[in-house]
């Protein structure tokens, strides 16, 4: 099998290894994730004679048994389908059930609590006419194969994983350059809401409150829409100067306290509200590249942690913009995670589907890029026409021509956001044609089974609901 870490196949300067066995399997997991996929279903699509690696999905373990069915039949179809839209259909599959033990609970237990969901699974690829060549549960530093009846390879006690750093998939990975971050919670902590126990939760509430009060009434406003757009840059701007000039540190959970406290409750609270604007949180997506990056995602990521109690749900447009920075800068686990959990705090958030639907089925996003820096360019030049008396009209008013005749042609189809029309005119530019939507498809996305609809459904209902978005709904508009 060859190891790579996109979902499109290896290029000829990819170096080739071969996996052998459920051990060497297990151990490759993470480096074809980037992270350890703690409390996730992962299933891997193989391809050719040689077993060559594929797209691949993840998805958290459903809490609820009732749900193993509908969403093992949802993954199936997700893989499959999406490699096919890609030009192969899978030739097999290998699963993982990847869960840590609870309290009192031990490796084994986990093995066998797990086999109803693992079976579900391969049931569901067998009916697409594609076998599962291996299954395997991870948990407690063990492996247990549910296809190996040999006990004298496969004991029922399971086999330990491979030591860090000791596998020749470890090897090859240092020699790549390619990094496992620990674990899903770790990369998932920075991103994820205060508690409600934290000393400044309170606080943050009483901010939002009062942002909600202020800032709402006037986005719903026409005119006053675009004095907020304004307002909630220039804050924008004023955060990420600051971030700018304050070097981050070595120590990740340091150095989120350490954003956090440059940044001041009524101020995230009024760029939080403000973000919920569609317009406002396109103009933000401009900060995506070069020495803005760094910064911007330091900033979504803050601001998303802000989302506190009732507020959880406005967290999916700074989150966004984290996926959207961290692919624009090439780090995809990274965007996958982001973007999964905006989808999990609102699965009909139309940006982050489409968002995380291309960068798992490898769209390049230099073409969005480009949408976004042309928007950006000719609305600097409307600005500069109007302050010198040109007839250009209001300078943000203008922005849907500084897209492209692309973007306002599928603007005017209905795609909903401009963001997202962009996307989808980005896409019309690569051989796979349109993005399509689908939270649970080809990528990392945790929820129920609805967030993990099949390709068909989903794909209709976000064009639906694109459409029904296209007028914009104030604070909540265009998503």
């Amino acid at each position: 099998m060859n190891k790579h870490r996109d979902t499109t196949g290896p290029t000829d300067d990819q170096q080739q290894i071969t996996l052998r066995g459920p051990a060497e399997l297990a151990d490759a997991l993470p480096y074809m994730m980037g992270y350890h996929p703690t409390d996730s279903i992962v299933m891997v699509a193989l391809h050719g004679d040689r077993g060559r690696f594929g797209g691949r999905v993840r998805l958290g373990i459903p809490r609820s048994v009732r749900e193993w069915s509908p969403v093992a039949e949802q993954l199936a179809e997700c893989l499959v389908e999406g490699c096919e839209r890609r030009g192969s259909r899978p030739d097999g599959i290998v699963v993982f059930v990847c869960q840590d033990p609870a309290e009192g609970e031990t490796g084994r237990q986990v093995m066998e609590r797990l086999r109803p969901l693992a079976q579900r699974l391969r049931t569901a690829c067998g009916t697409l006419d594609v076998p599962v060549y291996e299954a395997l549960c991870i948990s407690d530093g063990r492996f247990w194969s549910y296809c190996c009846p040999d006990t004298r390879c496969c004991p029922p006690e399971g086999n330990p994983l491979a030591m860090p750093g000791t596998s020749v998939m470890a090897a090859a990975a240092a020699y790549a350059g390619i990094q496992v971050r620990g674990s899903l919670r770790e990369m998932e902590r920075p991103l994820r809401p205060w508690p409600h126990e934290t000393a400044g939760s309170a606080g943050q509430v009483r901010a939002l409150d009062a942002a909600n009060a202020a800032l709402v009434p006037r986005i719903l406003g026409l005119e006053g829409r675009d004095v907020v757009c304004a307002e909630t840059i220039r804050r924008a701007e004023e955060l990420l100067r600051r971030l700018t000039e304050s070097p981050r540190i070595a120590d990740p959970v340091l150095a989120d306290a350490q954003d956090d406290a440059l940044i001041g409750d009524d101020e995230a609270a009024a760029v939080i509200l403000g973000l919920q604007d569609r317009q406002t949180r396109d103009r933000a997506a401009e900060w995506m590249e070069g020495e803005e990056a760094a910064p911007a995602l330091r900033l979504w990521r803050a601001l998303a942690r802000r989302c506190v109690g009732a507020y959880a749900e406005h967290s999916a447009a700074p989150l966004t913009l984290a996926g959207w920075v961290a692919w624009s800068t090439g780090d995809e686990p990274a965007a996958r995670v982001a973007l999964g959990i905006a989808l999990e705090v609102d699965p009909e958030y139309v940006f982050a589907r489409l968002l995380h639907q291309a960068c798992n089925e490898g769209l390049d996003p230099e073409s969005l890029r480009r949408c976004l820096r042309e928007e950006r360019d000719a609305r600097t030049a409307a600005e500069a026409r109007a302050a010198s008396g040109a007839a250009a009209g209001p300078g943000t008013r203008t922005r849907t021509r500084g897209a492209g005749a692309r973007v306002a042609r599928t603007r005017a189809a209905g795609a909903g956001a401009s963001g997202s029309s962009a996307l989808r005119a980005a896409g019309r530019r690569t051989k796979r044609g349109p993005v399509r939507a689908h939270p649970g498809a080809m990528g990392d996305n945790r929820g129920s089974a609805s967030r993990a609809a099949g390709p068909a459904e989903v794909s209709a209902r976000a064009r639906s609901r694109a459409a029904r978005r296209g007028g914009g709904r104030g604070s909540r508009s265009g998503r």
